[in-house]
């Protein structure tokens, strides 16, 4: 039974990812400007930079967004969905992030950097600003359990403390991510560590009107634009894996220069750090050159006097690794639970990055980031008894009898952040506890998870521990075995991850790191999405569907069941000026399967543009959700108006059956969109077309829009897919040229200075 639960053990540790930490001492932190994200995109973009290891969020709150007249203040999203601060604010809370918030101007690249036209100056007007704020935040700091723990300046009055500093900024974008960051980090000599601050991760599309100094809507995010292909974007993912465990170490890490190398001194570009503790050594390495580094590097022991060298390390261009030497595996180290390994057992040296050290069932688990293969090598005080697994493979490791040392290659890593798992079991356990093949978690329902014990005895003394607003009921299977009904809170985030862990008599024996989910999730296929450019889409929230009421429109609807069993849905559509055939239908679906089905719309006589109707689910799940539909003329072509980003101005769109163009009221009557409807490529640059200063009066009339702005008049009109535009004045510059691309092709015809006819074929 004891070599069937370390087996057990072995493939569970090769499964699962290292549980999350609580926030480090060293302060990493993403901007996430709220106010440039569409509402509907803030619990995706969060979960998302949660699972990667942020547990800080930077922000400033403008202030002329959040009093946009005199007087006047938003912080619920009352006049605009993306002024809901307190919405944001709960988010972080339910998530277990960490805000850091900064409440005066200057807000960087936003309009009159973020001081009201009217307060321009006005020390009364900052300081009922300031009061307003500090009424939203005082009760949601981290000192009333909330998740405000920083606040830059001291005007604000509120109890959350200064960022420490100095604060080091990095674009994620930045080729030079990696040494600037691993500087700040380790803390050379003559400065100080402080915190670090990461910018340009989120894709930002500014609301109308209120565009970048340069004129651009969108900006693009480096870690949703480029996903980890950046030098930036790495090092980011890299060095939130580093801190989850080393920032704790940092405090007692002092660095030095290294010793003279063996070659005399090492390649232009690449430079090296020790940093000592009484725990051991790490020794940054960092590659600013152009070429692969690969060599042996001479580094001092943890007296600073005796030197040894490290062998075979290699570090790509542009990056570093942060190597552990001589570290304890003892307490007191970065090795949990180990407190059965004498302070004589350390690593004696890795070639690749070391994350984390867990100890537990008699395995011992490391995770290392390892851009490139590597070895460990550990001082043991008694010989493994094996088996060593290595990115969930079994593989054969060197023991040196003589010299009681393991050497274990490590292979390189996956994915952006260059991740990879190894244990060893050290001894066979007496004690064992695992979870036998948990399944995800559903939002709001209660969650069957089966244990599995090496004894009874164990079993009886064993414990399930489950996150705050969880709740499990234990029932016992078998003598080995006990299965939990985990009750999940119906607002837990979706896509966040919850920790469980099995204990007996304060032990812990068995972890479990389980996603969780809705009960199911309906989306319409169909659905509109407003384009950027080429790279960047935002999905209006609710979701529009254009149909054409010529003989009715089919509708598609794509039901993903994420619970572990078959369910069935009592589906019914309803609205106003609306039919639906059939009305009402009952879907099964398979276990964590999906299924796409159809119903069929028909518009009463004489409606069109924008309808809200509503699908109510029963049975495997229970919701109403809200839709709308854009209703084309009898012949397929149309214009309708909707907030379709979120920034609380309408655009206006003109659609046929083969294509669709997108326009602001705002900036000039800016062009956004003119999109392929077959394959949605958009042929306007990220920046717009037509873009001036001003608001626009927009109206429509058969088929056509109508922009009128101070001293001119446009008309823009779309019949199958040639789009035609027409000014009084001459047109502001397009930027567009005659191109192919996803299948159509874009035809200009500039006819006058005035006139202008854009078609798709």
């Amino acid at each position: 039974m004891r070599w069937l639960a370390l087996l057990l053990a072995m493939a569970a540790m090769a499964a699962r990812p290292a549980p999350a930490q609580p926030p480090a001492e060293f302060v990493q932190a993403v901007e996430f400007p709220y106010y440039l994200i569409p509402p509907g995109e803030w619990e995706r973009n969060l979960v998302r930079l949660k699972e990667a290891g942020v547990r800080t969020v930077a922000f400033s709150v403008p202030w002329n967004w959040h009093e946009p007249t005199p007087g006047a203040y938003d912080f619920t999203g009352r006049t605009n969905p993306r002024r809901d601060l307190i919405g944001l604010i709960r988010l972080l809370q339910k998530l277990g992030l960490r805000a850091w918030v900064r409440p005066l101007p200057p807000v960087a690249g936003w309009r009159g950097a973020g001081v009201p036209e009217a307060a321009a100056g006005g020390s009364t007007a900052q300081a009922e600003w300031l009061k307003r704020l500090g009424q939203v935040l005082a009760t949601r700091t981290a000192s009333h359990g909330g998740p405000v723990a920083y606040v830059e300046g001291a005007r604000l009055g509120i109890d959350a403390g200064a960022p420490p500093s100095p604060v080091t900024t990095i674009s994620a974008g930045d080729s030079a991510a990696f040494a600037k960051s691993r500087d700040a980090i380790a803390g050379l000599p003559g400065r100080a560590r402080g915190a670090l601050l990461w910018t340009d991760v989120e894709t930002a599309i500014y609301p109308a009107g209120w565009a970048a100094a340069s004129g651009a809507m969108v900006r693009p995010g480096a870690l949703a634009q480029q996903e980890g292909d950046s030098l930036g974007v790495r090092a980011l993912l890299r060095d939130t894996a580093l801190l989850r465990n080393w920032s704790a170490l940092l405090p007692g890490l002092r660095p030095i220069a290294l010793p003279a190398q063996p070659s005399g001194k090492l390649p232009a570009g690449v430079r090296a750090v020790e940093l000592i503790s009484s725990v051991g050594v790490a020794v940054t390495v960092t590659n600013g050159g152009k070429q692969p580094f690969r060599g042996d590097l001479r580094v001092f022991g943890a007296d600073a006097k005796s030197t040894t060298t490290i062998p075979g390390v290699s570090v790509p261009a542009g990056e570093s690794l942060w190597l552990p030497l001589g570290l304890s595996l003892g307490a007191g180290s970065l090795c949990r639970e180990c407190s059965s390994f004498s302070p004589a057992e350390h690593i004696v040296y890795a070639t690749a990055e070391l994350l984390s050290v867990e100890f537990e069932n008699g395995l011992l688990a490391m995770e290392f980031a390892a851009p490139e293969g590597g070895e460990a090598v550990l001082q043991l005080a008694r010989e493994p008894v094996g088996p060593y697994l290595a990115a969930g493979t079994l593989k054969d490791f060197d023991w040196d009898a003589k010299t009681l040392r393991a050497r274990l290659p490590i292979p390189p890593g996956s994915g952006p952040a260059a991740r990879v798992r190894i244990g060893i079991a050290m001894e066979a356990p007496e004690d064992a506890a695992f979870f036998d093949d948990p399944p995800r978690l559903i939002a709001g329902r209660i969650n069957v998870l089966n244990t599995v014990y090496s004894s009874a005895a164990v079993a009886a003394r064993s414990r399930l521990l489950a996150p705050e607003g969880y709740s499990a009921t234990a029932r016992k299977k078998s003598p080995n075995e006990i299965e939990y009904a985990v009750a999940v809170p119906a607002d837990a985030v979706p896509g966040d991850w919850a920790n469980l862990a099995i204990e007996a008599d304060g032990v812990p024996l068995g972890r479990a790191r389980l996603q969780v989910f809705r009960p199911a999730s309906i989306t319409l296929p169909q659905a509109v999405k407003l384009h950027f450019g080429d790279r960047i889409a935002a999905a209006p929230d609710p979701p529009i569907v254009a149909i054409e009421p010529r003989g009715g429109a089919n509708v598609d609807i794509t039901i993903a069941n994420h619970t572990q069993g078959i369910q069935t849905y009592h589906l019914s559509a309803a609205a106003e000026g609306l039919d639906f055939l059939p009305a009402k239908m009952d879907v099964s679906v398979g276990a964590l399967a999906e299924r796409t089905v159809s119903l069929r719309v028909f518009p009463a006589e004489g409606v069109v543009g924008l309808r809200d109707w509503r699908l109510s689910v029963t049975g495997g799940m229970e919701a109403s959700l809200p839709f709308r539909f854009a209703v084309l003329s009898r012949n397929g072509e149309g214009a309708w108006s909707a907030d379709l980003d979120a920034d609380g101005s309408p655009e206006w769109v003109l659609e046929s059956h083969r294509a669709r163009a997108v326009f602001s009221s705002r900036d000039g009557g800016r062009w956004i969109e003119y999109a392929w409807k077959d394959s949605g490529v958009n042929f306007v640059p990220e920046q717009g077309a037509f873009a001036a200063p001003g608001d626009v009066e927009v109206a429509a009339s058969g088929g056509a829009l109508t922009f009128a702005g101070r001293n001119w008049k446009r008309t823009a009109r779309l019949t199958d897919a040639g789009l035609m535009i027409e000014q009084n004045t001459p047109l502001p510059a397009d930027h567009m040229a005659p191109e192919k691309r996803g299948g159509a092709t874009l035809r200009i015809d500039r006819n006058s200075p005035g006139a202008a006819v854009y078609r798709l074929e």
